[in-house]
């Protein structure tokens, strides 16, 4: 079963109490931020606060660390200190194409990487990040992304969607996990929950978020409902009856269902008993 990724939470990580309290949060993956969450003068601290922390119990969470750029004065310090962190992949701020993962690969032989989606040239380079053999996960660095363009904020994310579109292309077209940017109105949980719908319709696997109240709202889009999950089986049985009959489709709801759609099907049924197992 893949791993869900439906709520991905930014912590700082000068924020002791935050990643304490971040064990217990029901969020499939946490973002143990080391780039923006962190004023300049903490940076050093803040890894002495991560490595710390990373020692701690975070159960079935996906343990993922941003780090500064590489062009930053902090980039290469953090790039090291994450070469000895047992962690599920290490997250690259601002990436414009390959070389810049290439240059992270060099200090980190081993972790995973993950891509922020954030630049125009990040945009139009999409497919060769996600072709990168050690790329993992591309994350949409929304916020970013609408200062390059200078674009102003839409309810449906107009102004995103050309870039939204490349990436989910590039990251569908190698394998790769993808997630949606943040929602900054944390307190706007019917704008909160528009969004990710958009994002979960158009394929994402999860959102980032800013704030744990933010998790449940996630979680509950990028899931399958209960009435998915009841097609999924019902599509799968008829299919299978079909094909015992020497048919090669069924009809389900007044539906064609074909093999494509079985494979839906059971995608839809593995990403449940994926959450289910997050759950415990």
């Amino acid at each position: 079963m893949a791993r869900p990724y439906r709520s991905v939470l930014y912590i700082p990580a000068a924020n002791a109490r935050a990643m304490e309290k971040a064990q217990t949060l029901p969020a499939d993956a946490i973002i143990f931020d080391l780039e923006d969450a962190v004023a300049p003068a903490e940076k050093p601290a803040a890894r002495d606060a991560l490595a710390a922390a990373l020692g701690n119990d975070y159960g079935p969470r996906a343990r993922i660390v941003r780090i500064n750029g590489l062009a930053t004065e902090w980039g290469e310090d953090d790039a090291r200190f994450c070469a000895g962190l047992a962690v599920d992949a290490v997250l690259i701020p601002k990436v414009d194409g390959p070389a810049d993962l290439d240059r992270v690969a060099a200090i980190i032989p081993d972790a995973p990487l993950w891509a922020m989606m954030e630049t125009p040239l990040g945009m139009l380079n999409a497919v060769a990040i996600a072709a990168h053999p050690r790329l993992e996960g591309m994350v949409m660095g929304t916020n970013d992304l609408a200062k390059e363009l200078n674009s102003r904020f839409r309810p449906d994310r107009l102004p995103m969607q050309a870039g939204l579109g490349l990436c989910l292309l590039a990251a569908k077209a190698h394998g790769k996990v993808i997630v949606d940017g943040v929602f900054n109105a944390f307190k706007d949980e019917d704008g909160l929950r528009a969004e990710c719908e958009q994002g979960r319709d158009m394929g994402f696997d999860g959102k980032t978020l800013i704030h744990p109240a933010q998790l449940a709202i996630a979680n509950d889009a990028f899931a399958p409902t209960d009435a998915e999950i009841d097609l999924a089986r019902r599509q799968i049985d008829a299919f299978q009856a079909a094909s015992a009959e020497g048919k090669g489709v069924a009809v389900v709801d007044g539906r064609i269902v074909e093999n494509l759609h079985v494979e839906t099907a059971r995608k839809t049924l593995d990403r449940a008993k994926a959450i289910a197992a997050m759950a415990g």
